[in-house]
């Protein structure tokens, strides 16, 4: 009974935790966020995965964002984007009114294991059911010293980036 009662908790802090867009932040305090991984001294792959709410341009604004920020970072000017991919992952998810997965109504007697409740499958099923999404940008940038070549398209300048994205990104509001 000890464990039903800690998964009904556990599901109800993760449902509040899902009732804002994923703000820019790292991932490590959550699963949702960036992270980076360094593959050459000045050669980055960035992700940025955004929860249910967070729609397509901000996860893509994000990495953009922390992409300028990693530039400036490492005393840099610019970065070149060498390759960048949004990837949408999508799952049906339960609505409506519906009792709980562990709320029993029925009870069997198990002669091994005496009296135990019964779970139908159809009794707490939801009454409908809608698609979320939830996207993941990833892209690997180089960093460069210098102006920025006017030539390729592909290359960013950090201090612009960062001066143009920053009224788009919302930080996470201090706990407490």
């Amino acid at each position: 009974m000890r464990k039903l009662i800690l998964a009904g908790l556990a599901a109800a802090a993760l449902a509040a935790c899902a009732t804002n867009a994923t703000p820019y932040q790292p991932a490590a305090t959550d699963r949702y966020g960036f992270s980076e991984q360094q593959i050459e001294s000045n050669r980055v792959r960035i992700t940025f995965r955004g929860n249910t709410l967070t729609d397509r341009e901000t996860v893509e604004t994000y990495l953009l964002y922390r992409a300028a920020e990693l530039t400036l970072q490492g005393g840099r000017d610019y970065f070149i984007v060498a390759n960048r991919d949004t990837e949408e992952h999508s799952r049906l998810q339960g609505t409506g009114p519906y009792q709980p997965r562990f709320a029993f109504d029925y009870w069997y007697f198990s002669p091994r294991r005496g009296w135990r409740p019964w779970y139908d499958p159809f009794w707490n099923e939801p009454s409908s059911y809608r698609e979320v999404t939830r996207y993941e940008a990833v892209a690997e940038i180089a960093m460069f010293s210098g102006p920025k070549p006017a030539s390729d398209a592909n290359a960013f300048d950090a201090r612009e980036v960062q001066a143009n994205l920053q009224g788009r990104i919302v930080r996470p509001t201090p706990a407490g």
